[in-house]
């Protein structure tokens, strides 16, 4: 039913007015991307099987869980979801820059 006329008008509203209707989309799509070049870089680490992958391995997990809890508190505290994926972005980033600084 995505093509359905309301939803339309919705989105169309939206691409219009530039409103994002309290859903960061853009930052959420960039937080897709820029997960998804951590991924690529843990992956190449991992696939080296060098003696620090184990710790990479068990610290993954471990920032994973741990920005799952720190995301829920947010949430019910209320803050708005912006700011819950802006802060996502910055654990992301930090990745990114430990994982590009080992190279």
């Amino acid at each position: 039913m995505r093509n359905e006329h309301s939803f339309y008008a919705l989105d169309r509203h939206a691409v219009l007015t530039g409103s994002d209707d309290g859903y960061p989309w853009y930052a959420s799509q960039m937080l897709a991307l820029e997960a998804g070049e951590v991924m690529r870089l843990r992956m190449e680490k991992l696939a080296h099987g060098d003696a620090d992958c184990e710790q990479e391995a068990c610290l993954m997990v471990t920032e994973k869980i741990f920005a799952a809890f720190e995301a829920g508190a947010s949430f019910l505290a209320g803050k708005p979801v912006a700011a819950i994926v802006e802060r996502y972005r910055q654990h992301v980033a930090a990745n990114t820059k430990r994982l590009t600084a080992a190279e």
